[in-house]
């Protein structure tokens, strides 16, 4: 490389360095560097400033590394600096033009079509400049490509936005099936509906939308619908979900399609043969057609698949209860509570076996137990004022009675008793309001309209009570409490002296009840005060012509121990259950409430000590601290709950539909 340096002119040289160009065989021309930036503080001025877009904002291009621009040597006029300076500037402007800066894109739009125009190009380009046999190929490739830029699937994020954006997050799915049991509960059935089918739009594999709306429809008494909803729900879950199964068998057996139940039964344990609800239903189907053997044998698959259930439990000794083997029931009852020691009605039921025992100790300890485990159940201040009453404790009975009416205000049965107990100890113009306001609560409750005839007939309204008892009948007259009410009117027609009424209404009653002992033997007792003893033996004889007699057996007993341990050898052993299965069964009652063995050698006959729990723990059940604490209740406060009945006792009998539209106006 060969340095020349201008003597003639002293700024020239010190602003320019010429090189000769590599490769070169003319020595005469020579290249000039011309840097971006002078490096000589001397110089007023750079003769070069750094390229970059005025409307960019992002930093200079070129400035960070160096470059150098080529001019030739013979260009340059050593004399005349203003003439190079010209030549640099032009030469400034054609590199302006070949480097453009390009500004960042923001919008999609704009850069769709870019990369649109640019494609046009290369495609043009491609025809253009290609005159090979793959020209073709490579023209379809660039199309191709430009296609494929426009599709969707190219666009993952696009993809998932619009996904996520049409299918709500599944927490909605908890939120919405909660506000449709909230609307149904309020009888908004129509708006409960309607996010009901929206669940089912957007979740239909989650079979918890179809049980839902299933269950609405079949209380609106919309059967075809109902079924329609719950055959969709099987199909969208692939027969997999049990509950839909359930649902489906439960409603064919309101229907009486018990053979269509059964399937709907079947398939829902095979489903999941864990599901405890379907063994337990399909047994209650069985036991209600008379097949016990049948029942019992669900009742231990049950058990078997599912483990220790409560109802399972339960309905075994309601069972064994009912075939007088009560020594069994109180062991399944114990173990019913064992299973789940907040089991209201286990507690009830067992305390009624032992009020039926006559074991009133005992069976009002299991009433405390059962208050305890449900302090606002219903049925347990119900069933206990009740057995209070009928031992003679009419003022606990009526406590106990106002206590569930306090806490359960829209329940008629409550008032129904209260009002019976009123009018046999109090006075009928009490138990007349009472039976009026139970009328407001709930019009379609038969039994409250039979109650407040038999009152009424008691008192010598004959036309009042015709007319409540006709009352009854027109919300519906094939229920067993219409058996019930035709009775009762019966006897009021024979004691009257209408004779052809009562038999008509004996008769009637008979068709919808044929199993009522009570019926036949008042309609013989009808004969036989009117001389016809022939008769009156009839119709005896046809009761047990047309009895249906349960046929029960022990023989179940050791199978269902087998399945509740298979180690029921050294249970055997332990127990002596060779000889009597339950022989020594009550010593596992040891630490129960009202039950304890007795000691004696002789076998127990089937009723335990009445021993109180608090006799020997010095602890008894304190009432008014318990409905203080856990119900927050005054107990001396009760009676306020009864003050208004006075003040609003309408002079006439209301019909159901008038009571209705009154209690929407209010």
């Amino acid at each position: 490389m060969h340095v020349f340096s201008s003597s003639s002119s002293t700024s020239a040289s010190s602003k320019y360095t010429l090189l000769s160009p590599p490769n070169s065989n003319n020595p005469l021309k020579f290249h000039l560097i011309l840097p971006f930036k002078t490096l000589h503080p001397s110089s007023s001025r750079p003769l070069l400033n750094p390229i970059c877009s005025h409307e960019s904002t992002s930093p200079p291009l070129l400035q960070e590394s160096p470059q150098s621009f080529p001019l030739e040597a013979d260009e340059i006029d050593e004399e005349d600096d203003i003439e190079v300076t010209e030549k640099i500037r032009t030469a400034k402007k054609s590199l302006e033009e070949l480097l453009v800066v390009r500004r960042p894109v923001m919008e999609i739009a704009e850069e769709e079509e870019k990369e649109e125009e640019m494609s046009e190009s290369d495609d043009e380009n491609v025809e253009e400049e290609d005159t090979k046999p793959s020209s073709s190929s490579m023209a379809f490739d660039a199309k191709l490509s430009k296609f494929a830029k426009k599709m969707p699937i190219f666009e993952p994020e696009r993809v998932e936005s619009s996904l996520s954006g049409g299918r709500p997050l599944a927490v909605n799915l908890d939120l919405a099936l909660y506000r449709a049991k909230i609307l149904a509960r309020n009888f908004q059935y129509q708006a409960a509906e309607k996010i009901l089918q929206k669940c089912i739009y957007y979740w239909p594999e989650d079979g918890r939308s179809y049980v839902a709306l299933g269950k609405i429809l079949s209380t609106q008494s919309k059967i075809t619908e109902a079924r329609a909803v719950y055959e969709k729900g099987c199909q969208a879950t692939q027969g997999e979900n049990p509950y839909i199964w359930q649902c489906w068998a439960v409603l064919e057996t309101k229907m009486g399609n018990i053979r269509r139940a059964r399937e709907m039964f079947d398939a829902s344990t095979v489903a999941d043969k864990k599901h405890t609800a379907a063994w337990h239903g399909w047994a209650i189907l069985e036991l209600k057609q008379g097949n016990i053997k049948k029942a019992r044998n669900l009742l231990g698959k049950g058990l078997k698949f599912c483990g220790g259930n409560e109802y399972i439990y339960q309905t075994l000794a309601m069972l064994e209860a009912k075939a007088k083997r009560y020594e069994q029931a109180r062991y399944l009852f114990r173990q019913a509570t064992k299973c789940n020691p907040k089991s209201c009605a286990s507690w009830l039921a067992w305390a009624q076996l032992e009020a039926q025992q006559e074991n009133n100790l005992a069976a009002r300890q299991l009433f405390e137990e059962a208050v305890q485990a449900s302090p606002k159940n219903r049925f347990a201040w119900h069933v206990w004022g009740v057995f209070e009453s009928n031992l003679g404790n009419i003022d606990k009975g009526r406590k106990l009675l106002k206590i569930g009416h306090a806490v359960n205000p829209r329940d008629p049965v409550l008032l129904q008793s209260l009002g019976l107990l009123e009018y046999k100890y109090s006075s009928a113009n009490l138990a007349r309001m009472l039976f009026r306001r139970a009328s407001e609560l709930d019009p379609r409750h038969q039994p409250v309209w039979i109650a407040w005839g038999w009152m009424e007939w008691k008192e010598g309204n004959i036309s009042t009570a015709r007319e409540l008892y006709q009352r009854a009948l027109s919300i519906d007259s094939t229920t067993e409490s219409a058996a019930r009410c035709l009775q009762a009117w019966g006897v009021l027609e024979q004691r009257v002296g209408n004779l052809s009424a009562a038999r008509r209404l004996f008769r009637s009653s008979l068709n919808i009840n044929s199993q009522s002992f009570v019926t036949w033997m008042t309609w013989a007792s009808l004969e036989e005060d009117q001389g016809n003893s022939v008769r009156a033996e009839e119709i005896r004889n046809l009761y047990f012509q047309q009895r249906t007699e349960v046929v029960d057996d022990a023989s179940w007993v050791m199978g269902f121990l087998d399945i509740i341990d298979p180690a029921i050898d050294s249970i055997k052993r332990l127990l002596n259950m060779d000889q009597n299965p339950y022989k020594k069964v009550m010593y596992s009652y040891r630490g129960t409430p009202g039950i304890e063995t007795r000691e004696s050698g002789q076998e127990s006959a089937g009723r335990p000590s009445n021993n109180i729990h608090g006799t020997e723990t010095g602890r008894e059940f304190d009432l008014d601290k318990f409905v203080r604490e856990k119900l927050s209740l005054d107990p001396s406060k009760l009676d306020v709950q009864f003050g208004t009945f006075e003040k609003t006792a309408p002079n006439s009998i209301k019909s159901p539909t008038k009571v209705s539209q009154f209690r929407r106006k209010s």
